[in-house]
């Protein structure tokens, strides 16, 4: 294995560790939500609040800023004489002043906001909840902010290859979050929308943010001890942050593309929130059981594929810069390949685990509700290669600093996403939209992907399509076959012991596990490539330690 390859391997294997305990703390932070708020429409206040912010974070972390400042600092930091400090430093000034406006000017308009992603909860009856998702929404936009200076403190580091602290950050953030739930229900244990306080609600909305502003500050002393020297600049106009914004511009197109269409969809799931409270049905059947289920559906994504991107992305556009696109196609080839030993199996284990993890995640809710976010988990499930596979192959574009190619395809992925979802609220059950709104974010993102090959291919040369169309049905065929002994335990065990929170743990942990070794032995024996290399990688790593 090279030394290089080495590296890259290691630097993604730090930030999976950071992710799976900020994932972990972000588990318990949600069970905890659900216990404070429920799953129904008093929780949709909150959380369609606090979305608004954590979605642009998700933006930006998975292909806005980050797609074009990397290689931007990258170059800095290979051609400017003092290795790139004055550039970011003019960087993290400007888009901090940006963010501080739109925070500013998003407090101002919160009531027309809130009107524009949840506007039924403008109708007569919902006075409630629409004061209190204002509210809840001035408190948290903040964030905004707090997210940016995060982002960018990130990919500074990211390109000093300080991996780690960008990944391990949001752990504290997450430990914010608990303590302040725990003092919420310890001063509010039974709380509904009429009976909160506007002290409740500050200590859970300025809580909130807290957990944010730690999460930013704590990466300003990892970026100094990287050698890079920070200040404020305002000296904007004479340097070359000019060419960084004007692909910008294409990377904000982007941003509100996505921004649209996630809009549609919390505008159909909270719709369907308040079409259940009309209607007297007391099952969460809104936009916060979309959300948890999506908590649960970005595991893997999260702990494998971003951290594999957040890795890749300076090497190839390191590689980009020196002209080598073979060498670009075959890191996001390899990438693809790897990504999708864990992609499979999880698509496999959601559908056929989904209710059952989803009842233990979220004990603390009804038996219906948690059913609910277990079918909407693997609605999301179908689509959870695609939706890894398409991101990844962004990062070969935003590695030629190619930030209009990106665009063109999420409008064309996101506008079916947007057409399909109004057709979902018009003829689907209320009961049933968010399930369909799962399904239909994986459409979409196989025809992001499918757009993202055929363009990148202009640029890199031909993919091995048919090789990775091979791997990935062997991988998934591979994976039907190892759920097949483990969903039959995992029946047998219910069926024996009843459908109990403790038989349901033992259950699915036995099933579980021999689905796992099932599937890693049965790939070793039918070798299958992917999985032995990725096995004999972490023997040796094991051995070694």
């Amino acid at each position: 294995m090279s030394e290089d390859n080495s590296d890259f391997i290691k630097s993604s294997a730090i930030m999976a560790a950071g992710t799976v305990v900020s994932r972990f703390t972000g588990l318990i932070r949600n069970l905890l939500t659900v216990a404070a708020l429920g799953t129904a429409l008093f929780a949709d206040t909150f959380n369609v609040a606090n979305t608004i912010p954590t979605i642009l974070y998700i933006l930006l972390a998975g292909g806005a800023l980050n797609a074009v400042f990397v290689p931007q600092l990258v170059r800095s930091m290979r051609e400017d004489d003092d290795g790139g400090s004055a550039f970011a430093s003019r960087l993290l000034t400007s888009v901090a002043s940006l963010l501080m406006f739109i925070t500013a000017l998003g407090m101002v308009l919160a009531p027309l906001i809130t009107r524009i992603y949840a506007p039924k909860f403008s109708l007569p009856g919902f006075e409630t909840e629409r004061s209190l998702t204002i509210t809840f929404m001035r408190y948290c936009l903040p964030q905004i902010l707090m997210m940016g200076i995060f982002v960018i403190l990130s990919q500074i580091g990211n390109a000093r290859g300080k991996f780690g602290p960008m990944m391990w950050a949001p752990v504290l953030n997450n430990l914010v979050g608990i303590a302040v739930l725990l003092i919420f229900l310890r001063i509010a244990p039974d709380i509904t929308a009429a009976t909160i306080t506007s002290g409740q609600s500050a200590l859970l909305g300025i809580g909130t943010t807290v957990g944010f502003v730690v999460q930013a500050l704590v990466l300003i002393p990892v970026v100094k001890n990287s050698g890079l020297k920070l200040a404020l600049r305002f000296d904007w106009r004479n340097s070359n942050l000019g060419k960084s914004f004007r692909l910008g511009g294409w990377t904000l197109l982007f941003v509100l593309i996505n921004q649209i269409g996630y809009l549609i969809i919390v505008k159909v799931a909270t719709s369907a929130a308040v079409q259940a409270k009309i209607e007297g049905v007391t099952t969460g059947v809104g936009f916060t059981p979309y959300s948890y289920a999506y908590f649960i559906f970005i595991l893997p994504h999260s702990i494998i594929t971003v951290s594999v991107i957040t890795a890749l992305l300076p090497k190839i556009s390191r590689l980009a810069h020196e002209g080598d696109s073979d060498a670009v196609k075959k890191n996001l080839v390899d990438s693809l390949r790897n990504i999708a030993v864990v992609t499979a199996p999880s698509t496999v284990l959601f559908i056929a685990f989904g209710t059952a993890i989803a009842s233990i995640l979220y004990a603390g809710s009804s038996a219906a509700d948690s059913r609910q976010i277990g079918l909407v988990l693997a609605g999301f499930a179908i689509g959870l290669i695609p939706f890894s596979t398409m991101p990844l192959l962004l990062r070969g574009f935003y590695a030629y600093e190619d930030t209009k190619s990106p665009v063109i395809i999420n409008l064309f992925a996101t506008g079916l996403m947007m057409a399909l979802a109004i057709v979902a609220e018009i003829f689907i059950p209320f009961q049933y939209v968010t399930i369909a709104l799962a399904v239909i974010l994986g459409l979409s993102n196989f025809l992001g992907t499918a757009l993202s090959v055929r363009t990148l291919e202009r640029r890199v040369g031909r993919f091995p399509k048919r090789a990775l169309v091979i791997t990935h049905i062997k991988l998934l065929t591979l994976s039907v076959i190892a759920i097949a002994p483990g969903f039959a335990l995992f029946t047998a065990i219910t069926n024996w012991a009843g459908s109990g929170l403790l038989s349901t743990c033992c259950a699915l942990a036995i099933g579980g596990s021999v689905f796992a070794v099932t599937y890693i032995y049965g790939g070793r024996a039918a070798k299958v490539e992917e999985i032995t290399t990725l096995y004999r990688e972490l023997m040796a790593k094991f051995r070694r330690k």
